[in-house]
């Protein structure tokens, strides 16, 4: 039988033996918050959604009672959900643009509420994802350090859907160094191991814990 807590368990062992620095992402998108709540009582903390409506419907209340929780907008973030992001979402990995660099930037002085955010590279140059190029990194960073008050912690990315991964990983690890941040979003349930060898510190795993999606 599937079950969640054991499977948390696992995955931070594995986790902790490779880099335990890494924090692991709990991905609960399109789970009610009665299959989330046993994990909480855990104690786990980092938990991420894709979208903003269902993350206020679920996350609003929870968060009010329990301080301790993170959480992690990983899905695409459109610019007119920016106002309702702050304060509910504590991690925004999805900034992918100058304008909704600006968006947070003006909203997070309404609201008196900075998230940490990570660029999100499109690492396989897929016209299909989001995420800045490869090529215009350096200069889409240096433009936010100049122009806007945000906390910009590191980058993420999604990698082409192939069986091997690491050389992408590894050319973020190099990007990630090359402009000097910190953290590291990558890896989910398929490929988080490998992820982590390459110098990730957020994992992004759900099926893997939560189960299958209906």
């Amino acid at each position: 039988m599937h079950n969640p807590i054991n499977n948390l368990i696992s995955i931070k062992k594995e986790i902790q033996e490779l880099n335990s620095n890494c924090e692991l992402i709990v991905v609960t998108k399109t789970f009610g918050i009665e299959k989330i709540e046993p994990l909480i009582k855990f104690g786990h903390n980092h938990f991420g959604e894709n979208k903003v409506q269902e993350s206020m419907e679920k996350w609003t209340t929870i968060k009010e009672k329990n301080k301790n929780i993170k959480l992690h907008l990983i899905g695409k973030l459109q610019t007119n959900k920016v106002k309702f992001c702050l304060p509910l979402f504590d991690y925004i990995h999805g900034l992918d643009s100058i304008k909704l660099a600006d968006k947070i930037a003006n909203e997070q002085i309404k609201k008196n509420f900075r998230p940490k955010l990570f660029i999100q590279v499109n690492i396989g140059e897929e016209s299909q994802k989001n995420g800045i190029n490869v090529n215009d990194l350096i200069t889409f960073y240096e433009r936010l350090k100049v122009e806007y008050n945000l906390d910009i912690i590191g980058l993420m990315c999604i990698p082409p859907f192939i069986k091997d991964t690491s050389s992408f990983y590894k050319k973020m690890s190099f990007l990630s160094k090359k402009i000097n941040l910190n953290e590291l979003s990558m890896g989910m349930s398929n490929d988080y191991l490998e992820a982590i060898k390459n110098s990730s510190t957020f994992v992004r795993v759900g099926s893997r814990i939560m189960g299958q999606r209906y």
